[in-house]
C-alpha cells in the first residue's frame, strides 16, 4: 500500500512539473513544433520520467517513512497532541507579531524575520506544552470538576492519587496485572520512558535469564494496555539528570502528585524518605496471605533439608516456607503437620510445624499420665 502511494505521489508531482514548466523550457530550443511544446505533452513526459525514477528512490523513501513511524510510535498520544497544540499557538503568536513587521517594508525585517519568529515560537510552544502537559491537564480537570460539582480532583488530605507510577521490578514481577484485574487498583498507570528503555535493555541482554525477565516485562506491559478497564499512559517528560531510574521515578511521582508502585525494598525506602507514597506489591501479598494459628493442621510436601538437623522444608501454594521438625525423614512425601508458630520477616513469612503423629504421641502420653 505504501509503495503504491509513493509511486502515485511521484507521478502526480512529475506530471504537475511537466505541465507547468515543460512549455517554458521548449521556448529555449529553436524550431520546436508547437504540438511538442504543449502542456499535455509535458504532463505525460513528466509523469513518465518520475514513474521510472520512483523505482530508484522508493526503497530509501520507505526506510525514511519507517524510521519516522518508529519515532512517533515511541511517543505517547498526549505528548503529540499537547506538542501540536503548543506549536499551533506559537505560530499564531508569530503571525500576530509579523503583521506590524510586514508594514515596515524592510527586506530583512519584513520577509526574513517573520520566518525566524515562526520557527522560534513554534519550538517554544511545543516544548512548553509537552513539558507542562500534566500541569495543564490537571488545571483543566480541576476547572471542570469545580464547574460540575464544586469538587477538585483530589481534596487536601485525600489519600487517593490518580497516577500510579510503575517501576521495572513491578512490571517484570507480573502480579500487578492480576491485582489490577481483580479491581484492587484504580486510576492511571504511568510508564516512564526510562522504565521502558530499561526493560528493552534487559530484554536485549546477552544473559538468557535477564533476557527472559525483560521479555516477560514487555509482555506484561502489552497485557496491561489491552485491558479495557485499565488506563495506561506513557510519560516521556524531561526529568532531572540521574543515572538511577529509581530517582527519576521518585521525581516523576512528585511532579504528577502520584504514587510509586514497586516491590523493590530499596526504592520503597528512598521514596518514603522523600515523602512520596508507595504501594508495595510484596507487602500486599503478605497482607492477603491466610493467617495460620498454632495448632492448625495442614498437608504439605517436604522438598528439601532444613538448616538444622532432621529439619525438612516445604512450601505452600503462595510460596510461604514451612519448616517441619523431623521432616528430613519424609523427603518428597506429602505429610500432615501441625503448626507450632509463625514468623514474619522482610522476605516474607515462615511457618514452623511438627509432624502430626508426634503431636498425637505427646497428647496420648499426657492422657495416659
Amino acid at each position: 500500500m505504501i509503495t503504491n502511494l509513493i509511486i502515485l505521489t511521484l507521478v502526480l508531482v512529475g506530471g504537475s512539473l511537466g505541465y507547468n514548466f515543460f512549455p517554458e523550457l521548449m521556448d529555449f530550443i529553436p524550431s520546436v513544433p508547437a504540438w511538442i511544446a504543449n502542456p499535455i505533452v509535458g504532463l505525460i513526459l513528466g509523469a513518465a520520467i518520475f514513474y521510472l525514477l520512483s523505482f530508484q528512490v522508493i526503497k530509501p523513501i520507505e526506510r525514511a517513512i519507517k524510521k519516522i513511524e518508529g519515532f512517533f510510535s515511541t511517543l505517547s498520544v498526549a505528548y503529540v497532541i499537547f506538542g501540536s497544540v503548543g506549536a499551533v499557538i506559537g505560530l499564531i503568536l508569530a503571525i500576530l507579531i509579523s503583521i506590524p513587521l510586514a508594514a515596515l517594508n524592510m527586506i530583512f525585517v519584513s520577509n526574513v524575520l517573520p520566518l525566524i519568529l515562526a520557527v522560534f515560537f513554534a519550538y517554544i510552544g511545543f516544548q512548553f506544552a509537552t513539558s507542562r502537559r500534566e500541569e495543564i491537564r490537571r488545571l483543566f480537570t480541576r476547572v471542570q470538576k469545580q464547574e460540575d460539582n464544586g469538587v477538585m480532583e483530589r481534596k487536601e488530605g485525600d489519600p487517593f492519587r490518580k497516577y500510579k507510577i510503575l517501576d521495572t521490578s513491578t512490571i517484570i514481577d507480573g502480579r500487578i496485572l492480576d491485582v489490577t484485574k481483580a479491581g484492587f487498583l484504580e486510576g492511571t498507570f504511568v510508564i516512564s520512558q526510562h522504565v521502558l528503555q530499561e526493560l528493552q535493555y534487559i530484554a536485549d541482554s546477552s544473559d538468557s535469564l535477564k533476557r527472559v525477565r525483560g521479555r516477560r516485562g514487555l509482555d506484561i506491559l502489552n497485557a496491561l494496555q489491552k485491558e479495557e478497564k485499565i488506563e495506561v499512559q506513557m510519560d516521556d517528560s524531561p526529568l532531572p539528570e540521574s543515572d538511577e531510574v529509581d530517582m527519576k521515578l521518585v521525581h516523576l511521582a512528585k511532579k504528577m502528585d502520584g504514587v510509586v508502585v514497586t516491590n523493590d525494598y530499596n526504592l520503597n525506602k528512598v521514596a518514603e524518605f522523600q515523602k512520596v507514597p508507595v504501594l508495595n506489591i510484596n507487602e500486599l501479598a503478605n497482607a492477603v496471605k491466610p493467617v495460620v494459628i498454632p495448632g492448625e493442621t495442614m498437608r504439605v510436601m517436604v522438598v528439601k533439608n532444613g538448616t538444622e538437623r532432621s529439619q525438612g522444608v516445604a512450601y505452600l501454594d503462595d510460596g510461604t516456607m514451612v519448616v517441619v521438625e523431623e521432616g528430613q525423614h519424609y523427603m518428597n512425601k506429602s505429610v500432615t503437620v501441625v503448626v507450632t508458630s509463625a514468623l514474619q520477616t522482610n522476605a516474607g513469612r515462615m511457618i514452623f510445624a511438627k509432624m502430626e503423629h508426634s503431636q498425637k504421641g505427646i497428647d496420648d502420653g499426657k492422657e495416659t499420665k
